[in-house]
């Protein structure tokens, strides 16, 4: 572990630091927390729940959200260094653009966890924390072969595929997961993809952004659906491309509803999964995330061995990252209350 280590446990002791409580374990150690933008619900919630779980553990937060501009992000990241945070959290906008900070980390011994999307091309990344981002492709793929009794309907059946943004390594292994499951079903006729469109390069949405998944969902309708063709499932692999193709199938298609995935469980796709406009969502719950930084960033405060439990997976082009992985699990119309309501995450009328 970098030097920070052994200079935090001095100025611990000195400042009184291990008597007992999570305040006096931080002892107001400044923790740098880097947040892609407001623009997607979960960011905000991601954010909120990071800035709050450790500041009830006695650290000081700085908590900035970039507005989706990796020079921003890059500027933002690089005050915090300078203004003495010591520990830095960061879901990066594009996880290959964040190289001069990451040296400037490096060199002031500042410990980094890339949060939720892996930084790459640096060995200066400590930890990576996360979702097992792969395992939800595969719950989202699985899904579809589950509804359409894929191993046993005759088809064919028709999908088309909405994936994430290319700039942000998760969305590969969103897209890969999903595909490993339904590849066979593509290869055997039984999934026909209409627009012939299954490339990530093809599907990927940039920026994540419901607007572009939208126009590209209305051009497939009108190219390939306009006859009144039936599109059986539609694959997002988050919640604000799902809206994109759902806001895009309102406008634009007479035939049978179909199955669409998400994730994230935003207010906006749960509505639409009540009213029966989305089939499911892969819920993440970033309370659990967030608990399990504020617990690393803690174990690196105080020399301790950080828990991790995957180190094979995520190679970033100049390491590969000691991660930590929750498990995903997926909400639809069937147990959202339960998921989402009795736990806390969101009130009844939050979903009205």
């Amino acid at each position: 572990m970098k030097k920070l280590v052994s200079a935090l446990m001095c100025s611990a002791m000195v400042l009184g630091c291990f008597a007992g409580c999570s305040t006096a374990t931080s002892g107001g150690t400044k923790v740098g927390v880097s947040m892609p933008t407001k623009d997607l619900q979960r960011w905000n919630q991601d954010g909120s729940n990071m800035q709050s779980q450790l500041e009830d553990a006695g650290y000081s937060v700085d908590l900035q959200y970039a507005s989706n501009d990796p020079q921003t992000q890059l500027s933002q990241i690089e005050n915090m260094i300078s203004s003495g945070c010591k520990v830095l959290v960061i879901a990066a906008i594009d996880g290959s653009s964040l190289g001069e900070a990451l040296d400037m980390a490096e060199d002031k011994d500042v410990p980094v966890i890339a949060y939720d999307r892996l930084l790459m091309d640096s060995d200066s990344v400590d930890y990576y924390a996360t979702f097992d981002n792969y395992k939800v492709g595969t719950v989202q793929g699985q899904y579809i072969a589950d509804t359409l009794d894929l191993e046993n309907a005759a088809g064919p059946f028709n999908l088309e595929i909405t994936a994430g943004d290319p700039g942000d390594n998760n969305a590969s292994y969103f897209y890969q997961g999903a595909m490993d499951v339904l590849q066979q079903y593509i290869d055997s006729g039984k999934l026909v993809v209409v627009s012939g469109q299954t490339a990530f390069a093809d599907v990927a949405t940039a920026s994540w952004a419901t607007e572009t998944a939208q126009s590209r969902a209305e051009n497939i309708l009108s190219s390939y659906y306009a006859d009144g063709t039936n599109v059986d499932a539609w694959l997002c692999s988050n919640d604000s491309t799902a809206l994109g193709v759902e806001n895009a199938l309102a406008a634009n298609y007479t035939g049978k509803y179909p199955i669409i995935t998400g994730q994230d469980c935003d207010v906006a796709n749960v509505k639409n999964m009540i009213a029966g406009l989305q089939s499911m969502s892969v819920f993440k719950d970033t309370r659990t995330l967030a608990s399990q930084v504020v617990k690393m960033v803690t174990q690196i405060v105080k020399g301790e061995t950080v828990d991790v439990n995957d180190t094979k997976t995520y190679d970033n082009g100049a390491k590969v990252v000691p991660s930590y992985l929750c498990d995903p699990v997926f909400a639809d119309v069937n147990n959202y209350e339960e998921i989402l309501i009795t736990s806390g995450y969101y009130t009844a009328d939050q979903l009205k």
